[in-house]
């Protein structure tokens, strides 16, 4: 298919009554390529061959090759999906530009897409099967098998997403990695508790509960000795994010929201400012702009009244550093201790009940951290990504409760920007994305 561009800055409900309109008529599809999943037709067995978009080299665009092998399944836990729309993020044009995140050449990239089970894993305890609708999310990014700029996808049945029939294809494409990392962010380096939304999970005891050699020695620290046990994050308790348009923020958003935190977004508000008031699902309770950085903080702090000690950036170093003037720790100060109430008697040991009692403030960095070491009273964070594929019990318990809150429709895909058709037009969305083009929302690969 040629690259053309049919969305321009639609709503997602717009966009899901344009899946059946004469505009889609209008990129001369055929019947298949408009309804790709009918469950009455035979699946086809996968070919040998597919084609690919590859990397040969830093700094350079991807080339789209021909009779490259379709990947095999190599465990129980595979499964095998035919792409049919991929959502770009950020570290896809990142990783080319900057040399990193590119473990071997020619490389295969792309993090997350949607599309139909050609091949359901063999593992008895799966809950897929041929034909399923799923959204396939790629942080093993070192397993080319896995990325998605490609016809055919391997992912494993742990980090697979059944979609409900209320969600297109396209929509389903575009919530995969942000769902992740925000899940990740607030369970487990914030220990926010998600059992009583939808029997959700609590990363912070689930990993916990792990054998510390299950946990790759580089994110050991974060999973188990992050943030204690008093001090995780709970209902009504403050939280800031900064680059609250971004896809990441939108779900980290959502799911604070649905935790029952108080939330304040930091945005461009020239740019967000009255979407994000009006979006029922991500219209947080202070939305602050972003234009001048130590005015943004001045309105935080004037407004919470050292009531903030969580913050969660998306943008980099320049605003997490930003964001940690905004946080308000208990036990600034360091050897002040708390009063003791009329009649209570004095701790023993001193030391033990009164650290109990003090509370840090924490800064989770998404793309980087502050360059300075963390003051005192405050923990930097970062998102221990390779959970979600390295320890299926944590894949497993973010997919099924994604699956249902996706069927209940407690969590919104973001908004689809635009979509371009064919893995030949990557290049020129890629381009789209440097140029600053695609913002509050997510850009789409039809396949």
């Amino acid at each position: 298919m040629s690259g053309t561009s049919f969305l321009r800055k639609m709503s997602l409900h717009k966009f899901r009554k344009s899946l059946s309109s004469p505009k889609l008529d209008s990129l001369n599809l055929t019947e298949a390529e408009k309804d790709p999943v009918r469950p009455d037709e035979p699946l086809t067995p996968p070919p040998e061959t597919q084609t690919v978009l590859l990397l040969h080299a830093a700094r350079q665009p991807y080339e789209l090759t021909d009779d490259y092998p379709v990947p095999q399944l190599q465990d129980e836990h595979e499964v095998l999906v035919r792409t049919q729309a991929i959502g770009l993020n950020p570290i896809d044009w990142k990783a080319p530009d900057f040399n990193f995140a590119i473990p071997t050449l020619p490389y295969i990239s792309g993090r997350e897409l949607a599309g139909t089970v050609i091949q359901a894993p063999s593992s008895s305890s799966t809950r897929l099967q041929e034909k399923d609708r799923v959204l396939v999310i790629s942080t093993d990014y070192r397993d080319l098998r896995k990325a998605a700029y490609q016809e055919y996808v391997v992912g494993l049945d742990y980090n697979t997403v059944r979609l409900p029939l209320s969600l297109s294809i396209e929509e389903g494409s575009t919530l995969g990695v942000a769902f992740v990392a925000a899940a990740l962010a607030l369970g487990v380096c914030a220990g926010l508790d998600f059992s009583h939304v939808l029997d959700g999970p609590d990363l912070h005891s689930l990993v916990r509960d792990l054998p510390a050699d299950r946990i790759a020695e580089d994110i050991r620290a974060e999973c188990l000795d992050g943030i204690r046990s008093h001090e995780r994050a709970q209902k009504g308790d403050w939280l800031a994010v900064w680059g609250g348009s971004s896809t990441s923020a939108n779900l980290t958003i959502q799911l604070a929201k649905l935790a029952g935190l108080k939330t304040v977004a930091v945005v461009d508000k020239a740019k967000h400012g009255l979407w994000l008031a009006n979006h029922k699902a991500i219209r947080t309770d202070l939305l602050v702009d972003s234009h001048d950085p130590e005015r943004a903080v001045a309105i935080i702090k004037g407004n919470l009244k050292g009531k903030l000690r969580f913050g969660i950036d998306t943008r980099g170093r320049e605003s997490a550093t930003s964001l940690l003037q905004a946080l308000s720790p208990d036990n600034l100060g360091g050897g002040e201790q708390p009063l003791l109430k009329e009649g209570e008697a004095p701790p023993s040991p001193p030391s033990t009940p009164h650290d109990s009692t003090l509370l840090s403030a924490h800064l989770i960095g998404l793309t980087g951290l502050p360059k300075q070491t963390a003051p005192e009273g405050t923990l930097f964070h970062t998102v221990p990504i390779k959970l979600f594929h390295e320890v299926p019990a944590v894949g497993e318990a973010l997919v099924s409760w994604l699956e249902r809150l996706l069927k209940e429709g407690l969590v919104q895909p973001p908004e689809i920007i635009d979509v371009e058709s064919g893995l030949g037009s990557i290049n020129k969305a890629l381009d789209r994305m440097r140029k600053g083009e695609i913002s509050g929302g997510k850009l789409v690969v039809r396949v």
